[in-house]
């Protein structure tokens, strides 16, 4: 089943936000703890599938897909981005 063009277009609108988002984070010292930062990136990602949740079209199979190629999206933004927090970590 392929993706309407409507929850296409939400899904690339939130990727870039969080994007945007994650690449507004400065790492200052002191840092948090690499356990904190996964919590509250796993709450940006909550945050982000339950604003865009309430905008998607379509029958609930339809909408359940996008939201979960919606999530693996942001899961792999956020992997990324957890990579580099633990590499400033390791160098401070």
């Amino acid at each position: 089943m392929a993706l309407i063009q409507t929850n296409k277009d939400l899904i690339s609108k939130g990727i870039k936000e969080f994007n945007a988002l994650l690449n507004q984070q400065v790492f200052t010292d002191p840092a948090v703890s690499e356990e904190a930062m996964v919590t509250v990136v796993n709450d940006w990602v909550s945050f982000y599938i339950n604003y865009y949740k309430k905008q998607m079209s379509g029958e609930q199979a339809e909408q359940d897909k996008a939201l979960q190629e919606f999530r693996q999206e942001l899961d792999t933004l956020s992997a990324s981005f957890l990579d580099k927090y633990r590499d400033f970590l390791k160098s401070s």
